[in-house]
């Protein structure tokens, strides 16, 4: 991509108001047309969402989507409209057992809520607050349930199974620290307690150490940044097999919104770190070591993403799709959604410029002003175009809010318009939501409000 260093954050204002105009017309779309009797909503058809999946996994992003509204816009029915769908919906994912998602639900609904009562945004209300509290507590509990360990550590494994370790999750992982700092643990037999920071941290890194390459020879495909989907383990002994891949291409190729997940999650986590005591992260191996392990795989990865992505900073769905050579000289020049080999995603896009811009912040807030300039003039250069056409969505009959998102390439679940070649034109519930997250995050900065955070749902 092309790094633009004209742009300041103050400059997308004007194309952040307009998102959150059109943003409020998709959500009272959706409340008068979508269905829930039929599910979650995942992604749009024909510019209609529906739902198509394997696991409850987006429902939060919908109702955390009309937090992320009132709070840039102080509009009360979607404030109303959080609150009681929340209550409505979202109790069974509170206790989801079988999902590596609570970060995702959870945190998006109930720890958004919690941050705004922080804040002073909500009237404080002891019952309230109680109730997302418990909800926070008993979630991060129950995900880190889901957990298999490995020669040097743990993870938490995604719903393939025990030998599976997901990229997605460093995004949520925060539903552990979250519970954490609220005071909650894990409770198992015979009254053992295991701390959520450790099984947190512990994910986190064997996250960078088996999903993220380095360029250290790992395999013949190893380059600095390149991720995994998916990492596989024997749970016999605990050993590392094999990269893998459910979404991408291959395990030995980048799956741009696995990479995505990534760039964001590491950065979040190092911002997190701050909030833990030296004595709690002695354990782990110290400050010191774990902020370098999260540093390494947050820089590997944000530098991969700006290397193997078009000009103008949206990506291709993955960096080894089999005909993107097709595309000859696809990094010098802007995405082409409409092209005839490859599918682009938004959704990657809007996930991954959270993650430039949150390590840009960090690294200039350490002092190293240079380095994060660069992450950081990237992460506006990928919003300056995921805010306009043609990846924002104009037409008041589409519910979607980004466009040209895509959900499974391998599995063929996504629409290919008439006369296309390849999925385009579609929107998704994690890109929309992660759009309006992005948009809030820079919006905040510039009206000089507390920066926004997960950290927020915790006093």
């Amino acid at each position: 991509m092309k790094i633009r260093q004209d742009l300041t954050a103050a400059d997308l204002q004007p194309k952040i108001d307009r998102l959150w105009q059109l943003s409020a017309d998709k959500i009272r779309l959706i409340n008068r047309e979508y269905d829930i009797s039929k599910g979650s909503p995942v992604f749009t058809v024909q510019g209609k969402y529906t739902t198509r999946g394997w696991t409850e996994w987006t429902e939060g992003f919908r109702y955390g989507a009309e937090v992320l509204q009132y709070d840039a816009t102080n509009e009360e029915e979607f404030l109303e409209g959080a609150r009681q769908k929340t209550i409505a919906q979202m109790a069974s994912h509170v206790g989801h057992f079988g999902v590596h998602d609570h970060g995702f639900n959870n945190v998006s609904t109930y720890g958004n809520l919690l941050r705004l009562m922080n804040e002073g945004r909500i009237e404080e209300n002891a019952w309230e607050r109680n109730f997302y509290e418990i909800a926070l507590k008993i979630s991060g509990s129950v995900q880190a349930k889901r957990w298999s360990n490995c020669k040097d550590g743990g993870y938490i494994y995604s719903f393939n199974g025990p030998h599976s370790l997901f990229v997605d999750t460093i995004r949520s992982v925060r539903a552990l620290m979250v519970s954490h700092l609220l005071g909650h643990s894990l409770m198992g037999e015979n009254d053992l307690k295991t701390s959520l920071l450790e099984r947190g941290t512990l994910h986190s890194i064997a996250t960078a150490r088996y999903s993220v390459f380095y360029g250290e020879g790992r395999d013949s495909y190893d380059l600095w940044g390149r991720t995994a989907h998916e990492s596989v383990f024997n749970t016999n002994d605990g050993n590392f097999r094999c990269p893998n891949s459910q979404q991408g291409f291959s395990g030995f190729t980048t799956w741009t919104r696995g990479l995505a997940w990534a760039m964001v999650g590491f950065p979040e986590q190092l911002e997190s770190l701050s909030r833990f005591t030296d004595e709690e992260l002695s354990t782990l191996g110290g400050r010191e070591a774990i902020e370098a392990i999260y540093l390494k795989a947050a820089r590997a990865t944000c530098d991969f993403y700006i290397e193997n992505t078009a000009s103008d900073g949206i990506p291709y769905w993955d960096t080894g799709a089999p005909t993107l050579h097709k595309l000859s000289d696809y990094t010098e020049r802007p995405s082409d959604p409409y092209n005839a080999y490859e599918p682009v995603d938004g959704s990657a896009a809007a996930i991954g410029a959270q993650g430039l811009l949150r390590l840009g912040k960090y690294l200039q807030d350490k002092g190293q002003t240079e380095e994060g300039q660069r992450y950081w003039q990237a992460g506006l250069t990928v919003l300056d175009s995921l805010f306009e056409e043609p990846y924002l969505s104009t037409d008041p009959t589409h519910q979607g809010l980004i466009l040209h998102s895509v959900y499974h390439q391998p599995n063929g679940w996504d629409y290919i318009p008439e006369g296309q070649k390849v999925p385009c034109g579609e929107s998704s519930m994690w890109g929309d939501y992660h759009a309006r997250e992005v948009a809030l995050y820079v919006h905040r900065l510039n009206q000089g409000l507390p920066y926004y955070s997960y950290l927020g749902a915790v006093k």
